[in-house]
């Protein structure tokens, strides 16, 4: 009888195709470490032309902004830079490169100090009396008053006539003789004084009229803004005891600070090119009593055909700007509240 012996089964090997795939197919997963295919030549080109594409329509969108900001903003500094090197009169046919002569003239002569305070009071009372008495204004808007529309237009009207107009109404007001300002001293038994005449007085009537025409500007910032502030803050405030001036002081100014920082800012520029209140009052008289950096340019400029000095008080005025720009985005970064 034959006995027959079965061979043992061969051991069975792993996959070497990893693990199966429904139906048997071995699936076919890359490592997550292999670094992924590079794009075909095709797919570059695409990405670059659309790149190509995209900076075309950003060049044609901003060019136009871009253009008008070269040519009315920046050549126009860089120009007057370049006059205030030169000596010209706008007769001569060239300019005669003198160097920082103009810029040692103008810090030679004695008037030019009377200048850079006229323009630092200036600029100093009509920005801080037109934001202390807007936020003023602003917060009585803000309550519910009689007549509420009829007062936010006359408050608001005075800034949309034109700085001539202003200047004019004024001129009448300030008459010793006719005007308003007669009618006030009077009741006070004392004359009115001479405001746009005589040298103690010029400077004040043309800072008292520019606040005026700006306050309701001022005004009427700080009221919609109030308005917008979160009403549930007040509410907890007052939860908490805070009331009146209290309440005031640690809640409504430091959430007004962004807008008080955009008033100063603007305030600050706008005061200090001031020029047609000036020109309609004063004329920057008597003397330099009431001249201003803005009025010098226009003076050395128009009147004295030294198109060299002007230049200079003009880039003087702009350095002046930039600085105090500058030093009130360093001071806002660490005082202003924007939530």
């Amino acid at each position: 009888m034959t006995h027959t012996v079965a061979e043992p089964a061969a051991p069975s090997r792993p996959d070497v195709g990893g693990p199966q795939a429904p139906g048997g197919t071995p699936a076919t997963s890359r490592p997550a470490s292999s670094p992924a295919p590079a794009p075909s030549a095709e797919r570059r080109r695409v990405r670059r032309r659309r790149g190509l594409r995209e900076g075309l329509l950003f060049a044609a969108l901003v060019a136009p902004n871009l253009a008008a900001i070269l040519v009315f903003s920046y050549w126009p500094t860089i120009y007057n830079f370049v006059l205030s090197l030169m000596d010209w009169d706008f007769i001569s046919p060239s300019p005669v490169f003198v160097g920082l002569q103009n810029y040692v003239d103008l810090f030679r002569d004695p008037e030019f100090g009377t200048v850079l305070a006229n323009t630092g009071i200036f600029t100093a009372v009509t920005v801080g009396g037109t934001l202390v008495g807007g936020l003023g204004i602003g917060y009585l808007l803000s309550r519910r008053l009689r007549f509420a529309g009829l007062t936010r237009t006359m408050t608001f009207a005075p800034h949309m006539l034109p700085g001539a107009a202003v200047g004019i109404v004024w001129l009448f007001m300030f008459d010793p003789t006719y005007g308003l300002s007669r009618l006030a001293f009077n009741a006070f038994g004392a004359d009115s004084p001479q405001w746009t005449t005589t040298s103690d007085w010029s400077l004040w009537a043309i800072t008292v009229a520019y606040a005026w025409q700006r306050l309701g500007f001022v005004a009427i910032i700080y009221y919609t803004a109030i308005l917008d502030l979160p009403k549930d803050l007040f509410e907890a405030a007052s939860l908490d005891g805070a009331h009146g001036w209290k309440l005031f002081r640690s809640m409504t100014l430091p959430l007004l600070s962004p807008v008080t920082y955009f008033l100063l800012l603007t305030g600050i520029i706008t005061s200090a090119q001031a020029f047609d209140i000036i020109a309609i009052l004063t004329s920057g008289g008597p003397g330099v009593s009431s001249t201003t950096l803005t009025w010098m340019v226009y003076d050395q400029a128009f009147l004295r055909f030294d198109i060299g000095s002007s230049a200079a008080a003009a880039t003087v005025l702009f350095v002046i700007l930039m600085v105090v720009t500058v030093l009130q985005t360093r001071f806002a970064e660490r005082k202003v509240h924007y939530s």
